[in-house]
């Protein structure tokens, strides 16, 4: 029985056709910059998105990391949401290996800060305090594309209070893709941005930080400080390449497939959904039968993030179709009947 895997967009295996491109993908040693496949990705994204370089790393989180250690130096802060993967799922990386302070601020139910509340956060210039230095910013954030508005507001907020800013831009592409708005405008504003290409494009690893040529040359010493200096690295390259070709606009079918899995549950009186943006789709269901439910899915072939709290991400991606989505949802309905 094949499984149908919903825990995250990460767990997608490369295509036949992704294979093949990185079979005959052109290489050299990427820590050199000999890597013409390296050069391409990361001068591809640069040029599409508006920005002067590229710096391919190995993961999301070592991106974002790059970025806030290129913008901060000891004893400056980030204003970021307590909900961001860059605050709350990456280790406290930022602290821990940048002597960089966090100081998270509570997400709005759209995914956005408050100016007013970010306002408030920027220290003076006082040696009690952390230098505020950086506005960190995730789009999507838990499946939702983050106002547009607001997104422009943010940034010139913080260009005239002298901050720098980031994007977390992991599912960039769905953002485009569900608002309709050109990946370029939505990260207009952004001195830095991180665009993963293992999640929803189905590449098997692989982000790009974008900048200016100053902040991607320091990000390219603190990569191989962090141990991201890859050498061949255009076989995993090629991947990135092969998805922007030809995985961008199907992620519409997972928005889809999201949508038609929440319409399902929704007819389960036991579940509650609680959101459904993009590719992600939100549940509640009773704590007293997490466990219970979590075996009753596994054995019917369906994965699910179940923890210990009632709410249940649920995530489409492109190993999951139509007939996968009526699959999980009649084991849902099993369980609950």
């Amino acid at each position: 029985m094949k499984t149908i895997d919903l825990r995250s967009d990460t767990v997608t295996q490369p295509t036949a056709a992704m294979r093949a491109a990185m079979a005959a993908a052109p290489v050299g040693d990427d820590v050199y910059g000999e890597d013409p496949t390296v050069r391409k990705l990361e001068q591809r994204l640069a040029s599409e998105l508006g920005f002067e370089h590229g710096l391919f790393v190995p993961s999301g989180t070592q991106s974002n990391l790059i970025a806030l250690l290129a913008h901060c130096q000891r004893g400056d802060e980030f204003l970021v949401g307590m909900e961001a993967h860059s605050y709350k799922y990456e280790g406290g990386g930022a602290a821990v290996l940048g002597s960089i302070q966090p100081q998270p601020v509570s997400n709005e139910d759209d995914g956005s800060l408050s100016l007013a509340t970010l306002e408030k956060m920027v220290k003076p210039d006082d040696a009690h305090f952390a230098r505020t230095r950086l506005l960190a910013l995730e789009n999507t954030w838990q499946g939702r594309v983050l106002p547009a508005d607001y997104v422009i507001r943010a940034t010139q907020w913080a260009r005239s209070r002298g901050l720098s800013t980031h994007l977390d831009g992991a599912r960039l592409f769905n953002a485009a893709i569900a608002s309709g708005v050109p990946p370029r405008d939505l990260v207009a504003g952004f001195d830095t941005v991180s665009v993963c290409l293992s999640k929803g494009l189905g590449a098997p690893v692989g982000s790009v930080l974008l900048g200016a040529q100053a902040q991607i040359a320091s990000g390219r010493r603190w990569r191989k400080m962090l141990g991201g200096g890859m050498r061949q690295s255009g076989i995993l390259a090629a991947a990135g390449l092969h998805a922007l070709d030809n995985h961008v606009e199907r992620l519409a079918d997972d928005h889809a497939r999201a949508a038609r899995l929440a319409a399902g549950l929704r007819a389960i009186p036991a579940v509650e959904v609680q959101a459904c943006h993009t590719n992600m789709v939100f549940i509640r269901v009773p704590t007293e039968r997490l466990r219970e439910l979590d075996r009753s899915l596994t054995e019917a072939g369906v994965r699910a993030s179940i923890g210990y709290l009632p709410s249940v991400r649920l995530v489409t991606h492109l190993d999951i179709d139509d007939a996968a989505i009526d699959h999980a949802i009649a084991a849902f309905v099993r369980f609950f009947a």
